[in-house]
């Protein structure tokens, strides 16, 4: 199996399209209520539904990995985003920095290399 994609929920489905457009994912699909966007690297997509109302205390963190997360989070700080964690090296041998999208989601924007895969800890198969 692979995962396809991953829905987030959005009250304010354009401001959050128009979010996700300016991180530089680009929309594939524009729907009432829908939007995917394929993900610049990879073949990962993920897509926005609108909703009414949305739990407040949910945990959900979506991940994007990038290799050049120092520069990425400097160009959308520079274009007004805001970050609730600076890049920070991780214990688990992540590099991660945290925001939240117009509809409260968590996003972590980080860089893992081997490890994301293949930590010192992974179980033997």
């Amino acid at each position: 199996m692979n995962l396809n994609q991953v829905t987030l929920p959005a009250r304010d489905l354009q401001r959050s399209v128009d979010f996700y457009r300016r991180m530089g994912f680009r929309q594939i699909v524009a729907a009432p209520g829908y939007a995917r966007f394929e993900c610049p690297a990879g073949d990962a997509t993920f897509s926005l539904h609108h909703v009414d109302d949305q739990a407040p205390d949910a945990q959900v963190v979506v991940y994007f990995e990038t290799e050049e997360l120092d520069a990425l989070v400097q160009r959308l700080q520079a274009e007004g985003f805001e970050f609730t964690q600076p890049p920070r090296d991780e214990r688990w041998l992540w590099r991660e920095a945290r925001l939240k999208d117009p509809a409260g989601n968590e996003l972590c924007l980080y860089r893992a290399g081997p490890n994301r895969r293949h930590p010192p800890w992974r179980l033997p198969a």
